[in-house]
């Protein structure tokens, strides 16, 4: 066991949310902040090819690799669970889709937290969440009613198309999901090319966003290949005045015990620690340190500090069917990647113009859509990539192939992330219980009928489409809801696992499954935050980054105010 000297703020996790809040929490340069990250430097040169998630997820140099419980809603499968284990966690290894949601997203996140600074807002309106966007990006048109310019996060277009994800999109357009110019004014609802977190054709993570910026400052100390194993508490009364989650808590976070270098290191905290790392990595280190579920607590041994019984629940996540159509006549990834000479090409197009094939997202087209006309806004999204394979991690396909992947934006499916062992180091168990609700069912049905739909437009009918996955065989709904099981994977969304909810006037949660406050505060123990994705009540539509970047700025605005 080593000591080393007390920091004011201690935060967990370098991913998204931790770069920022180092980012914020040391700007004041009377305040000493320490950033802990278990994996290692974002300088390999994959990290920053956008094309490189290919070769960073399954990969334990950046990736945790994960895996999940048998799900019985995937014909009881096991799946591979990519969370970023690097400077910049997932930023680092993720789409690098920009994707701030739906303005429906946060009237749920301000219903349960009786907070309506989440709502989405405008000139007139109540809500911060759109004044927050636009200030933390630098949006490629400059400043407008919906964008802004001057911010950290970059947001460009991509920097290449495909003329079969145009003629996907004419055909889209054709059984009635118009073509937009983005997804992010607050109505989802048609077709476009995705924007990208990119600079210039280089991945544009949060730690280039938000740490590397800065990290020369004396007051920041980084840690990297540190591992967190416990919070540190003492275990005296702590009232706080405002009502909220620290009200009367019985514990204060004073630090937290690390292992690095091989040595157990004790750091401390002075005013607080922020956990932000993720939303497994969070309820998994709060519960090794005996705060989540009793019950769960006392099977593995732990001393319950805190009974929280909505740490590690209420996980969800995006479910993405992935279709699979061989298509002829079109350029794709596979039959580029096939030849030597044109992936030679690929190479020196990206080395001499920052374009082509390399700059490329996971999926580069999307798609929003209603299951139900009735409903207020799209619940279905599609991310369609020009490429196909198994998995990813595996080689591509022989042949010319596109992906077009549909998922439940807002799945009423739970899951739970659990210790499995008092030992710290030992994985915590992911149940996702994909597919687990009749709704969630339905709805996969209606998504792959959607998706057949679009392939059969006359738009498509030149690339002479063939369905390989499902399978054109598959025509009734017990077949479809069995196929969506069969090839059903995560999309990488996992949120809600320390959810924030709404207090009464004695400051205690209006629900047990509640376990943090509208400032992102650990009900019951003093000096204690989450800011990540585990904070979210809700799953937003899409793509997760840019709501988690929200949480933290909120979280640091909430800390320094």
């Amino acid at each position: 066991m080593s000591h080393v000297a007390e920091f004011d703020y201690v935060i967990v996790g370098a991913g998204s949310a931790g770069c920022l809040l180092a980012n914020r929490l040391s700007a004041n340069p009377d305040h000493r902040v320490l950033l802990i990250e278990a994996g290692g430097k974002d300088d390999w040169f994959w990290i920053k090819v956008p094309v490189g998630y290919l070769y960073t997820i399954a990969n334990p140099r950046t990736d945790w690799c994960f895996t999940t419980e048998a799900d019985p809603g995937l014909a009881g499968r096991s799946i591979h669970y990519a969370r970023g284990r690097v400077i910049g966690g997932c930023s680092s290894i993720n789409a690098m889709i920009h994707m701030r949601g739906q303005s429906s997203d946060y009237d749920l996140w301000a219903q349960a937290t009786g907070d309506e600074r989440w709502l989405w807002g405008g000139r007139d309106g109540p809500g911060e969440t759109l004044a927050i966007y636009k200030r933390l990006e630098d949006y490629f048109g400059g400043g407008d009613d919906w964008h802004g310019a001057g911010g950290e996060i970059r947001v460009e277009r991509p920097r290449v198309r495909w003329k079969i994800l145009d003629a996907w999109q004419a055909a889209a357009a054709e059984v009635g999901i118009a073509p937009i110019d983005e997804f992010n004014r607050g109505d989802n609802a048609g077709s476009a090319y995705f924007h990208v977190n990119q600079r210039r054709g280089r991945r544009w993570s949060m730690a280039d966003a938000f740490l590397h910026p800065i990290a020369h400052r004396s007051n920041l100390t980084v840690y990297t290949n540190a591992q967190a194993l416990r919070l540190l508490m003492d275990d005296q009364v702590h009232d706080d005045q405002r009502r909220g989650a620290w009200t009367t808590a019985q514990h204060r976070a004073t630090g937290v015990r690390l292992l690095k270098d091989g040595r157990i290191v004790d750091v401390h905290a002075r005013r607080e620690v922020i956990l932000s790392a993720g939303a497994i990595g969070s309820p998994h280190l709060m519960q090794a340190s005996g705060l989540g579920p009793a019950e769960l607590l006392t099977q593995h041994q732990v001393p319950v500090a805190v009974d929280l019984p909505g740490v590690g629940e209420n996980l969800q996540d995006h479910l993405q069917l992935r279709t699979i159509y061989r298509v002829r006549g079109a350029r794709t990834v596979n039959t580029l990647y096939r030849n030597w000479i044109t992936r030679g090409g690929m190479g020196l197009q990206y080395l001499t113009l920052r374009s082509g094939p390399l700059t490329m997202p996971p999926s580069t087209l999307g798609a929003f859509a209603k299951s139900d006309p009735a409903l207020a806004s799209p619940d279905l999204e599609w991310h369609v990539q020009p490429l196909s394979l198994p998995k990813f991690g595996e080689p591509l396909h022989p042949y010319a192939a596109i992906t077009p992947s549909v998922c439940n934006l807002r799945p009423s499916s739970r899951g739970q992330v659990h210790i499995a062992d008092a030992d710290p180091l030992v994985n915590p168990k992911i149940a996702c219980n994909y597919l687990s609700t009749e709704a969630d069912r339905q709805i996969a049905v209606t998504g792959l009928r959607m998706t057949r739909q679009i392939m059969a437009a006359p738009a498509l009918v030149r690339y002479h489409p063939q369905e390989l996955l499902p399978g054109p065989q598959l025509v009734n709904d017990e077949d479809l809801q069995q196929a969506a099981g069969e090839l059903g994977t995560t999309i990488f969304h996992p949120v809600g696992t320390c959810a924030m909810g709404a207090f009464d006037a004695r400051g205690v949660p209006r629900s047990a499954a509640t376990v943090l406050d509208t400032d992102c505060r650990v009900y019951g123990v003093a000096g204690l935050r989450v800011a990540d994705a585990s904070a979210m009540p809700a799953i937003t539509s899409g793509n997760t980054n840019a709501p988690v970047m929200l949480i933290a700025e909120r979280a640091a605005r909430a800390i320094l105010g």
